[in-house]
């Protein structure tokens, strides 16, 4: 009687390419040698990467591992809770309210301008004393692996969205730490402060930032933005953030 073992071997890639993908790398590698050459190989991998549109099947560059790609495609998402206000303030910490202090808006505001995505629809809002909040991300609890971040170190993208009002001008500025098992600082990027004169255009900007070669032991993100008015007027005529986005790529 035939058994699996004895399919040809590009049958089995094909039938272990419909596996998902943590059962393939769980179970199926430790079923035999065979089987753990294959799961180790591009080929399955490849199968599921173009299946599931991660990959175009003429693209004119291949990823150096397949299976690390997939995994951080299929991980793909914005790692920062609550960006665009829709929850409150729930999941940020905030380190400073200062003035009125922080306040949530409709898009696009008074004396604004309408976000780039119209499915954004509010964003956080400054006043005349120091507002600043931030987010820890634990990259773990959110499906990425030790050895991955340690051996492939996969960039770390951080962005930001920011605006003032047209009558008063404001003050923006975003620090983003990637920090080891114990808390420790292993890189930082600390943006410049940025101002925004009074009767600006309004315009939403966007900030990004590209971590990559940190090397070894990135566990953590944290992610802070602050900002004020500089006119000094009661109220929230600072500058505005939202679609604040922290994301892990091939």
């Amino acid at each position: 009687m035939a058994t699996i073992g004895d399919m040809h071997e590009d049958v089995l890639v094909e039938i272990l390419s419909y596996v998902p993908a943590r059962e393939l790398v769980r179970t199926c590698r430790v079923v035999c040698r065979m089987w753990k050459d294959l799961v180790d190989g591009i080929h399955i991998w490849k199968g599921k990467c173009i299946r599931e549109g991660y990959f175009k099947k003429n693209g004119d560059v291949s990823p150096k591992n397949w299976k690390v790609f997939y995994f951080l495609q299929s991980l793909k998402k914005n790692l920062l809770k609550n960006p665009c206000a829709e929850e409150g303030f729930n999941h940020w910490t905030i380190d400073h309210s200062g003035g009125d202090e922080w306040k949530i808006e409709a898009l696009p505001g008074v004396l604004g301008s309408a976000f780039p995505d119209r499915h954004i629809k509010n964003y956080f809002v400054t006043s005349y004393g120091l507002c600043q909040k931030s987010q820890l991300i634990d990259l773990v609890a959110n499906g990425l692996w030790e050895n991955l971040l340690d051996e492939f170190q996969p960039k770390i993208v951080v962005s930001d969205w920011y605006a003032a009002r047209q009558d008063c001008g404001c003050v923006y500025s975003l620090e983003v730490k990637l920090l080891s098992k114990t808390k420790t600082v292993l890189k930082r990027y600390k943006s410049k402060e940025i101002k925004i004169p009074q009767w600006s255009d309004a315009e939403w900007n966007q900030l990004t930032h590209v971590f990559e070669a940190y090397g070894r032991g990135v566990r953590f993100v944290w992610f802070s933005h602050k900002g004020q008015d500089t006119q000094f007027w009661a109220g929230w005529y600072g500058v505005r953030v939202t679609n604040s986005s922290v994301t892990v790529e091939p």
